[in-house]
């Protein structure tokens, strides 16, 4: 990479796994360790692109879309129609949280790509991950910090119901200025991304239901696997354009994320819903899908520029997440 020592990618790569494998010994750095080893594997990506790019001609990006679909058929398996009994227990807490979901990411994404002066189609990537739905990330995290994890749960599952809907939309109405968008085609490839593997494993979990607890424990690390390759992928294919202007859209990326969990949090204020409620909020709008994002640029054909952004907003959340979950815990919820 450039004119370093040759030395430095591999050091830094083992700084990486050893910080990560160190986390684990202090319960407090335990939600961090996911974090680094996924920036060591960013860290080899940069360093080392052409691994993480093809085999024999076989594209890795071709791989983004299947993991997709494994991930939300997980998803799927962990899910029943419980999980939306939320929207008719507490229907005015739902719709806050779904129109923040929808309202403040989306806009801020908007914003910087506005004052940004990146590339057209780099700008787009801050409004397509802005305009994703949360993810199963927000879910942990709600739950480190003693927030209200069921309605976390209800939101997630509907903002990700409402994708194929809402994500192009937005799309269309709000980076149509950066980027050409096909919306037919994009709900398309979010309704093969999200509904058909969540209907087919809320279909397995229904059958076999109490008879594959393997599963239940296999999917989260497979998850966590697909998030980490779908964002190496990414890494690799767009490693020039980030090397011209990584720290920049690490700090747009910082901006975007703090701001939805600050604005997440008020707006939840400003409805005066519960502190547990709004921490839920908060996590929920400022914790993307990232993996989503990724998807959708792999079927856009432009991975390695609207997709960047979603693979800078993947490692910065759950870093960020973990440390405010962190700070959380060890603040009980005062009600009201």
């Amino acid at each position: 990479m450039g004119d370093f020592n040759p030395w430095v990618g591999p050091l830094l790569i083992l700084f990486f796994v050893l910080l990560g494998i160190g986390s684990r010994g202090y319960e407090s750095l335990k939600g961090l360790t996911y974090s680094l080893m996924i920036l060591a594997a960013v860290t080899m990506a940069m360093f080392y692109p052409a691994f993480f790019q093809e085999y024999k001609g076989y594209k890795f990006s071709n791989l983004i879309t299947p993991l997709i679909q494994v991930i939300m058929f997980g998803m799927g398996t962990s899910m029943s129609i419980r999980d939306f009994a939320g929207v008719v227990k507490t229907p005015q807490a739902v719709l806050i949280g779904v129109g923040a979901q929808f309202l403040i990411m989306p806009v801020l994404g908007l914003t910087l790509a506005w004052l940004s002066g990146l590339p057209p189609e780099i700008a787009a990537g801050l409004v397509l991950i802005g305009s994703s739905p949360s993810g199963l990330a927000s879910n942990v995290m709600t739950y480190l910090a003693k927030a209200n994890l069921a309605l976390s749960i209800t939101l997630t599952a509907v903002t990700t119901m409402l994708a194929p809907l809402m994500t192009p939309f937005l799309m269309k109405m709000l980076a149509g200025e950066f980027i050409e968008i096909d919306l037919v085609k994009m709900m398309w490839d979010i309704f093969k991304m999200i509904i058909i593997p969540i209907g087919a494993g809320l279909i397995f979990n229904k059958i076999f239901r109490g008879k594959s607890g393997w599963l239940d424990k296999a999917m989260p690390l497979v998850s966590m696997i697909g998030i980490g390759l779908i964002i190496v992928v990414i890494t690799a294919a767009g490693r020039d354009a980030l090397l011209d202007i990584g720290l920049l859209l690490i700090g747009l990326v910082l901006i975007h994320n703090f701001s939805g969990y600050a604005i997440g949090y008020w707006f939840a204020r400003l409805f005066r819903m519960s502190e547990k409620d709004c921490r839920t909020v908060a996590i929920e709008v400022g914790m993307q899908n990232a993996g989503l994002a990724s998807g959708i640029a792999k079927e856009m054909g432009k991975i390695a520029t609207v997709g960047l952004a979603a693979a800078v907003f993947g490692p910065v959340m759950n870093i960020s997440g973990s440390i405010l979950a962190s700070y959380w815990h060890k603040k009980e919820p005062k009600e009201r």
